[in-house]
């Protein structure tokens, strides 16, 4: 089993991606590195965030539906409030209604989250062949740090990162950008594990290999590359096969 070494909680000097990064210094030549989405990845959450969304829209009388879940899962709430509202929020709407819906959300979580099948299995696998590992998630780092240790995986991360506090989200690739350099790998030595067109998007971008999984939306929406409809279906072959071949030619618009 490949040791990690003890993980740094810290903001990095002038960016505001707030994360946990590794202290050692690695031959990036050498190390490739799996680069995880959390929500509808590793961890069952769309249910929760669903009800979330629910409570906190209808206490502003926004309307809000499955159809409109989906079109926004997977951005970070900035970028969720910019579609409903057909405009970029104010901070008193961010918090006023994310930041509400987020309390929500944390409240349920710990009852409702599961990992999803075959995310265990997967993290072992890849940790025991020498694959270093980082969670890069639009949601808030309270959540991130939650769900990880909810579902006990904290232990495979060399790097959690938060893009909740980017100007852009996802499909932008600075979060996937970000969390290479803190593995200290060049993108092109990194595989993107993702559930959202946004996130195969923002990691074609990043110059990025991707394995998408259907699990929170059809297989159709999330490009040409390697589409598995769940992890159970993932072995660390297929993720080395999928570095090997590099990025998706023709990055899918994954933008709503």
């Amino acid at each position: 089993m490949m040791l990690i070494a003890p993980l740094i909680s810290k903001w990095r000097k002038g960016s505001k991606i707030k994360g946990v990064f590794p202290p050692m210094v690695r031959d990036s030549m050498m190390a490739c590195g799996v680069i995880w989405d959390l929500d509808g990845v590793l961890a069952d959450t769309a249910e929760a965030h669903f009800q979330a969304w629910v409570q906190a829209l209808s206490a502003q009388e926004i309307p809000f539906d499955r159809a409109a879940f989906d079109r926004v899962f997977g951005m970070n709430n900035v970028g969720t409030l910019t579609v409903l509202l057909g405009r970029p929020p104010t901070r008193q709407e961010v918090t006023n209604i994310a930041d509400y819906k987020e309390r929500i959300f944390r409240q349920e979580a710990r009852r409702l989250v599961r990992p999803m099948p075959g995310a265990i299995r997967l993290l072992d696998e890849l940790a025991q062949r020498g694959w270093l590992q980082a969670v890069a998630s639009s949601a808030p780092q309270e959540n991130i740090d939650l769900l990880v240790d909810a579902i006990g995986i904290r232990r495979y991360f060399a790097a959690i990162l938060s893009g909740a506090r980017l100007p852009a989200g996802k499909p932008d690739p600075a979060l996937f950008l970000a969390a290479a350099r803190a593995l200290q790998l060049p993108p092109q030595h990194c595989v993107v594990m993702e559930d959202a067109p946004v996130g195969v998007e923002a990691a074609c971008r990043a110059g990025m290999a991707c394995i998408a999984i259907a699990t929170t939306r059809p297989r159709d929406t999330l490009g040409q590359g390697r589409v598995f409809d769940t992890l159970a279906s993932v072995t660390e072959a297929i993720v080395a096969d999928a570095l090997r071949a590099g990025p998706q030619r023709g990055c899918p618009a994954g933008a709503p």
